[in-house]
């Protein structure tokens, strides 16, 4: 990639990114078309994710649900925010939409684009994310997905984060943390 489509990539990320954290978007798509595209997006994300840890197809089933996010948008220039929208799952039906909402302060800049899968191995852990009290308190501590992440995460009160980049770059030295939103389906 050259340097001015690395720019050019980094800049559109960062400016979705703290358009959608301002704009307050909602949790659940408004129309069914919006559902649909969301729906096969987060397949799509699994399956991404699967393909590059097969050992997550285990512990997807063995997990008491999950949230996927396909698409998040962050971005940063000392303040920074991101914001993605995606499903839950749980005994593998899809029960709800999702979204992630991130805020950071600190030595930070650029933009960027990944997917995060969230793990809930207990249902004490799903129903906090129900509920709406479930958030992490500074950099969520996620793993990178790559081949047998998944048997090596260390889970944090039942919940594990898994992320894959899509696009951008980001340096980041920063505090902050993400909330999160449910919505039955």
């Amino acid at each position: 990639m050259n340097a001015t489509r690395t720019v050019a990539t980094i800049t559109l990320a960062a400016l979705v990114a703290c358009a959608l954290a301002a704009a307050g978007c909602e949790t659940a798509p408004r129309s069914d078309s919006d559902r649909q595209v969301l729906s096969i997006r987060s397949r799509e994300a699994l399956d991404a994710f699967k393909r590059a840890d097969p050992s997550l197809e285990r512990t997807l089933r063995e997990a008491r649900g999950y949230a996927v996010f396909p698409s998040v948008g962050k971005g940063a220039v000392g303040i920074g925010g991101a914001y993605g929208r995606g499903e839950v799952y749980e005994n593998g039906r899809m029960i709800g939409y999702c979204d992630l909402r991130q805020g950071t302060i600190g030595l930070q800049l650029g933009g960027q684009e990944y997917m995060e899968l969230i793990v809930f191995r207990t249902v004490e852990a799903l129903e906090r994310f129900k509920t709406g009290t479930f958030e992490f308190s500074g950099q969520a501590s996620a793993v990178a997905v790559r081949a047998g992440a998944s048997e090596t995460a260390s889970y944090e009160q039942g919940v594990a984060v898994f992320t894959a980049t899509k696009a951008g770059l980001m340096f980041e030295a920063s505090i902050g943390g993400q909330k999160f939103t449910f919505e039955p389906r």
